[in-house]
C-alpha cells in the first residue's frame, strides 16, 4: 500500500498516511515549512486535515527536531484554547509532534478571499453593463451591498473573539480564513445571521480562522495591532475596492469585542504610521 501511495505522490508521505485506507491522502497544498493533505479520519464519513512539516536537510537534525515538536506542540495547544473560548477555528483531532504532524478537522467550504473576489468581480460587471466604469469604490451604503457588509462584520467578530482569548493569528489574510456553508434549516448560523439578506449566497457562510502555524499567545495591545494591520493590509492588496469599507466595518465591530479593543485601535493607528514611514522611505 505504502508503495502504491508514493507512486501517487511527489513526496514521501508522513507515516500515518501509509495506513491502509478506503480514501487515498490528497496533497491540498505545499508551503515554506509544510505540506497539507485531505485524508478522512476514523471512517470514510469523516474527512480531516494533515498539516505535516518534513524533517528539513538544510537543519541540524537536533535542532529540527527540537523546532518541529515545539512548533506543532504550540498549534495544537494555541488550536484547543480557541476551541474551548468558542473562538472559530478547526478542531483538533490527533497530533504526533516527532513525527511532526497534526489532524484536523477538515472545514468545507472555500476560502474568504476567493468568494469576496468573485463577488467584487460581479459589481463590476453589473456596474459596466448598466454603463458605468465598474471601478467604484464599495461604499456598504447600498442595499446590493448587504450581504458583503455581513461577511466583513463576522469576520471582525472573528478576529476579535479570537484577541479576546489572547491569541495572535500572526499572518491573517482572507485567504487564512474559509467560509463553511451554513447549514439551512439546521439552526442559527454560529457566527452570523442570514435573516433578512436577500443575495445569490455567495458570502454565505460562518467564518472559520485556520492556518495557526505562526500563532503566539499575547496580550500585548502592539501585537495585536499588528495582527490587525497584516488583515488590513492584506484584504487592501487583493480587495482595493473595498479597503475603506473593510476598514469601517473592521473598527467598528472589533471595538465592542473586549474590553481593551479601543486601545488596540489607537496602537493601530501607530503602526499604521510606522508602515507609511517605511512606504516612504522604500
Amino acid at each position: 500500500m505504502a508503495a502504491d501511495l508514493a507512486t501517487h505522490h511527489q513526496f514521501p508521505l508522513p507515516a500515518i498516511l501509509e495506513y491502509p485506507s478506503s480514501t487515498p491522502p490528497e496533497l491540498v497544498t505545499q508551503g515554506a515549512e509544510g505540506r497539507l493533505y485531505k485524508s478522512t479520519y476514523l471512517l470514510p464519513s469523516i474527512p480531516c486535515a494533515l498539516k505535516h512539516r518534513p524533517p528539513k536537510p538544510w537543519r541540524h537534525p537536533v535542532l529540527d527536531a527540537r523546532l518541529t515538536r515545539h512548533r506543532i506542540l504550540s498549534e495544537a495547544r494555541i488550536l484547543a484554547k480557541c476551541r474551548r473560548e468558542g473562538v472559530p477555528v478547526p478542531a483538533v483531532y490527533a497530533a504526533d509532534e516527532g513525527a511532526g504532524w497534526l489532524m484536523m478537522e477538515w472545514v468545507g467550504g472555500g476560502p474568504v478571499r476567493a468568494a469576496v473576489s468573485e463577488w467584487l468581480r460581479r459589481r463590476r460587471d453589473a456596474e459596466r453593463a448598466a454603463g458605468r466604469t465598474g471601478d467604484a469604490v464599495v461604499e456598504g451604503s447600498g442595499e446590493a451591498d448587504a450581504d458583503l457588509v455581513a461577511l466583513l462584520r463576522r469576520i471582525a467578530a472573528a478576529v476579535g473573539l479570537l484577541h479576546k482569548v489572547g491569541i495572535v493569528h500572526g499572518d491573517l489574510t482572507t485567504s487564512n480564513m474559509m467560509l463553511r456553508p451554513w447549514a439551512r434549516g439546521e439552526g442559527a448560523p454560529a457566527n452570523g445571521d442570514c435573516i433578512g439578506i436577500q443575495g445569490d449566497g455567495l458570502l454565505d457562510g460562518d467564518i472559520v480562522i485556520i492556518d495557526f502555524g505562526l500563532a503566539s499567545q499575547s496580550s500585548s495591545e502592539e501585537d495585536r495591532a499588528v495582527d490587525l494591520y497584516v488583515l488590513e493590509r492584506a484584504f487592501a492588496s487583493t480587495h482595493p475596492r473595498a479597503e475603506k469599507l473593510f476598514t469601517t466595518v473592521l473598527e467598528s465591530v472589533y471595538r465592542e469585542a473586549f474590553k481593551q479593543a479601543p486601545v488596540v485601535l489607537k496602537k493601530l493607528e501607530d503602526v499604521r504610521m510606522r508602515g507609511r514611514k517605511r512606504s516612504m522611505i522604500g
